[in-house]
């Protein structure tokens, strides 16, 4: 993650606008029993991220007045809110299985495999006014995106212990729903103007452009991006069952209450 929080131009060298980046290594060999053991080995972590998230709320509420009158994040609220995002992106990327290393309690991580980059750039005070309302599209995707996963997550975690890695297309889709999941929550916390993108990967750069990292670009072939469609889909279906069951338990709930007084 970027620690310098000066004003930067909005585009790269390319005139292109800025995308929060993932880099991540290319997928390799995993010890079968921290895959096995993965989600219980990460409790702790999920334990610190929700106290993290809770101040982070607060703070990006503090930001948002903050940028309506600057035009940007103060340095200190931008330096806290990439911190904690830098943090969860790590835990995600260990319980989504893209990296076996277990994340550090620290927000100082350089050498930890799976980082983020993240550059200050002003912020439109119409954009941030209405950050709610334009964020709720790409929170849906987002959503969908993460649902269709986890309802698969059991067999990529049954792969990961037979194999000892993920195949190429799980880890390339996998890494589409993380990176997502990771520029949505910096466009919701003010860390960016841009939009989040790239649910299906990257356009295919210049041929002579060498690969940062096997997340930058992450390029999808046509398997990767087929499950992450199928993961919209299941996220869709995850959803929808999970409204139908709260309706009917809601109907059960209103049906046994009006009975009871008849019954007396």
């Amino acid at each position: 993650m970027t620690t310098g929080w000066g004003p930067r131009p909005e585009g790269d060298a390319e005139g292109a606008e800025w995308r929060p980046v993932l880099d991540v290594p290319p997928p390799g060999r995993q010890r079968r029993w921290t895959v096995l053991l993965r989600w219980l080995l990460l409790v702790p972590q999920f334990l610190v991220v929700a106290l993290l998230s809770f101040a982070a709320f607060f703070v990006t509420v503090a930001g948002w007045f903050a940028a309506l009158f600057l035009g940007r994040l103060p340095d200190p609220i931008a330096s806290f809110l990439g911190s904690v995002l830098a943090y969860q992106t790590r835990v995600t990327a260990s319980a989504f299985l893209l990296v076996d290393r277990y994340p550090p309690f620290s927000f100082d991580a350089p050498d930890y495999p799976a980082r983020i980059e993240l550059r200050a750039t002003p912020l439109n005070r119409v954009a941030v006014f209405f950050r709610l309302i334009l964020i709720i599209p790409a929170a849906i995707i987002g959503s969908l995106a993460q649902s269709g996963w986890l309802a698969l997550g059991w067999v990529f975690w049954l792969i990961g212990i037979v194999l000892g890695r993920l195949p190429e297309p799980v880890f390339g889709a996998t890494a589409a729903v993380v990176r997502y999941r990771m520029r949505l929550s910096a466009y919701g916390s003010l860390l960016t103007p841009v939009y989040p993108k790239g649910i299906l990967g990257d356009a295919p750069g210049p041929l002579a452009e060498r690969p940062v990292s096997a997340t930058r670009p992450l390029v999808l072939g046509t398997p990767a991006k087929v499950l992450v469609w199928l993961f919209l889909l299941l996220g869709i279906g995850v959803h929808v069952t999970s409204s139908t069951v709260s309706d009917d338990d809601w109907d059960d709930t209103y049906q046994t209450r009006r009975a009871a007084p008849l019954s007396r």
